[in-house]
């Protein structure tokens, strides 16, 4: 399952899963700046976990929304 990525002004937005032990996944999101600026980018995590990748990806491109809507 590919990353959704999403882009508003110079900040380039990457909503993925990642599978965890038991057979559980995680949403994660990762905020980049393609400007050259510096950023952090330290992965932001999905509270909770999903018993699909399918839910943890809706779950991580919620997430990715929420911080874009505060960009």
């Amino acid at each position: 399952m590919a990353a959704v990525r999403y882009k508003k002004a110079n900040y380039v937005v990457e909503a993925d899963i990642q599978k965890l032990m038991g057979g559980k996944f995680q949403g994660v999101v990762l905020v980049t700046c393609d400007n050259g600026l510096p950023t952090d980018a330290t992965p932001r995590v999905v509270d909770g976990m999903s018993d699909s990748p399918q839910e943890a990806l809706e779950e991580a491109k919620a997430l990715a929304h929420r911080i874009l809507a505060d960009i």
